[in-house]
């Protein structure tokens, strides 16, 4: 992995963290979802550009080693699609293959949508194609408790995640969501943080190591802006 570089690129009056390997007019752009950040591309990075491809994962803006913006509240699926436009001009890339994953997945169908020429193809993991906005996801159909639904309330999820550190956080959502069932409190008394039980080990796809590269960007970044955009 040392073989990936970083660095920051300003775009739109914000630094954006970005890691890149491989070289070449063919681009892949690595668009992460939440609670990640660029390192959870890092094998795939290495493998596209073992295969001739200039590879490029970012930390959005608000999150990890990227700056936060000045409203964090006021953030939106947009203000990402323009800071990745912004990049690709700044990197002077005329157009690149998308890959996005998660709520990753939202900005990239929008980039695919509104600017058909800056993209060679596009790529989605976990989130099928839509659009965000009132009608995008039906929230109306999901349980009272369910996780989206409650980072949704605003202080909610503040509230809850502010009772652990950081690390324990991270490590609370992997374990929820690497389970059989999605997210979801039985009643208006339970927090989604308190479906874990302390002894459950982390997934064994995700090592200590993973933890402490995860924890330590959101150590940075804090949580605000992450909960802003996807989930308000």
């Amino acid at each position: 992995m040392e073989q990936i570089k970083q660095n920051h690129v300003e775009v739109n009056g914000l630094k954006l963290h970005v890691a890149e390997i491989g070289s070449g007019p063919k681009v892949v752009l690595f668009l992460h979802g939440f609670p990640e950040i660029w390192y959870t591309w890092r094998h795939q990075m290495i493998a596209v550009a073992n295969a001739g491809y200039r590879a490029i994962a970012i930390d959005f803006r608000g999150y990890g080693f990227s700056d936060q913006p000045p409203e964090p509240e006021k953030g939106t699926f947009m203000d990402l699609v323009g800071d990745v436009l912004a990049l690709l001009d700044t990197l002077g890339i005329s157009k690149a293959f998308v890959i996005a994953k998660d709520a990753g997945a939202f900005p990239a169908y929008l980039l695919g949508v509104l600017h058909p020429n800056r993209v060679s193809a596009l790529a989605t993991l976990g989130i099928p194609f839509m659009l965000p906005g009132p009608n995008g996801i039906p929230t109306h159909l999901m349980p009272k408790g369910f996780y989206i639904a409650r980072w949704q309330e605003p202080g909610r999820a503040e509230a809850d995640f502010g009772r652990l550190d950081v690390k324990t956080v991270i490590k609370n959502i992997y374990i929820l969501f690497s389970g059989t069932e999605p997210p979801t409190a039985k009643d208006d008394t339970q927090e989604i943080m308190d479906l874990v039980d302390a002894s459950t080990p982390l997934p064994p796809w995700f090592s200590e190591e993973d933890l402490a590269v995860y924890a330590s960007l959101y150590e940075t970044s804090g949580f605000r802006f992450a909960l802003q955009v996807p989930y308000r």
